[in-house]
């Protein structure tokens, strides 16, 4: 699954880890001496004076270039050890999906700031009519419009381009599977796992993959900005005051969501392998039935699709109850921070902009923190096609 596309899986993912951490300690060790000799600020924000342009700030291009430079840096020994025809999609392309998350995140940061900033001033509007000009409120509007423009070219590239990086991987296994379809092709729905199951896999990997990495950036980006502004917020109810306490919130909700929706839906990940297989069986008999008419006879038929449905029946009712938890979870968790804001807002401790600031640096974060239980059903789906790959894999001979 991962061999077929990417260099030394294991070398590779394990590399990948260990040269963040390098980067991070590089960047807060010796960060600053090389700025002075590698960073292009100077040319990029020579007139920004005290007022740069968002994004466009001395240090922010310097974060951003170190963040590309550190990225791309990582991809070269590759080009090196263990190259295969797919370096560019696999590496490269994965390196420059990563970047661009980065990107988005950075987007999201200065967009939670400008909120702040737009609410205040929509506060003091409607307490002092005629405090704010019409061109003051218009005016601060252009600065995100030529941010968000970009922003969604971006990202329709980038879904263009990892519809590709799918497909590339996908293609990888195919070839893979191909070259050992003599070992292959007696193995219980060979066929389908080959054109079905590898797209299923690469695609799932690739979200589920993408939404970890934004996840943990958004975490990095956001959890400053919310420990930040938790300062402001008087007392928690019930608990009092608490430092960081927004965060501890976040972390707290996430955390009791996560190992409910586990332990709710434990079974669903053997029924999905089942329904796999179940219906892998069905599938070949009508196959046959195409071209021999002594196979896929009614009573063979009959049977097949009684366990497919038998197994849709179970499938239904364990995800029956799976789903009343999820939902009362996740529609309960958006009270959470009015909940936690109360005390705060009714001795109005915090003004309308650093709601609105609190309110999306704390969705942001604890959604970030509830990746396994936003992401449950696709890991289980996930863990299904896992399985029936595995043993896919184990009749191709060492």
């Amino acid at each position: 699954m991962f061999r077929s596309y990417f260099p030394m899986p294991k070398v590779f993912f394990g590399s990948a880890v260990i040269w963040v951490a390098v980067c991070i300690t590089l960047w807060y060790t010796i960060g600053g001496p090389l700025q002075s000799v590698l960073s292009l600020d100077p040319f990029l924000t020579p007139d920004a004076g005290e007022n740069p342009a968002p994004f466009l700030s001395n240090k922010k291009v310097w974060l951003y270039q170190f963040i590309v430079m550190a990225s791309y840096a990582f991809c070269i020994p590759w080009f090196f050890i263990g190259r295969n025809k797919w370096y560019w999609w696999s590496v490269v392309g994965t390196v420059t999906i990563f970047v661009v998350l980065y990107a988005q995140v950075q987007v999201s940061a200065y967009l939670n700031d400008w909120y702040g900033s737009f609410y205040n001033q929509i506060q003091q509007a409607l307490a002092e009519p005629g405090s704010v000009s019409i061109d003051k409120f218009y005016g601060d509007l252009v600065p995100v419009v030529l941010i968000l423009l970009p922003n969604i070219a971006v990202a329709v590239i980038v879904a263009f381009f990892t519809g590709h990086y799918i497909f590339r991987w996908r293609t990888a296994m195919n070839f893979y599977y191909m070259d050992h379809w003599q070992d292959l092709r007696e193995v219980e729905g060979a066929s389908q796992r080959i054109q079905e199951d590898t797209m299923r896999f690469a695609s799932t990997v690739e979200d589920l993959g993408a939404d970890l990495i934004g996840s943990l950036m958004t975490l990095a980006v956001f959890l400053p900005i919310l420990w930040t502004l938790s300062q402001q917020i008087t007392e928690l109810p019930v608990v009092g005051p608490v430092n960081g306490s927004l965060v501890w919130v976040a972390l707290v909700s996430a955390a009791f969501g996560t190992v409910l929706l586990a332990l709710v839906g434990i079974r669903l990940p053997g029924l999905e392998f089942n329904n796999q297989k179940v219906e892998a069986a069905y599938r070949k008999e009508l196959v046959y039935g195409e071209d021999d008419p002594e196979r896929a006879e009614p009573k063979t038929v009959t049977d097949l699709f009684g366990s497919v449905r038998k197994n849709y029946f179970r499938l239904y009712f364990h995800y029956m109850y799976f789903n009343v938890a999820r939902f009362l979870y996740l529609q309960g968790a958006n009270f959470i921070p009015l909940i936690a804001l109360g005390p705060s807002i009714v001795t109005g401790a915090i003004t309308f902009g650093i709601l609105q600031q609190v309110f999306n640096a704390f969705g942001r974060v604890e959604n970030s923190f509830q990746y396994l239980a936003n992401s449950w059903t696709q890991i289980i789906r996930l863990m299904s096609v896992y399985q029936r790959l595995r043993k896919f894999e184990a009749a191709i001979p060492r």
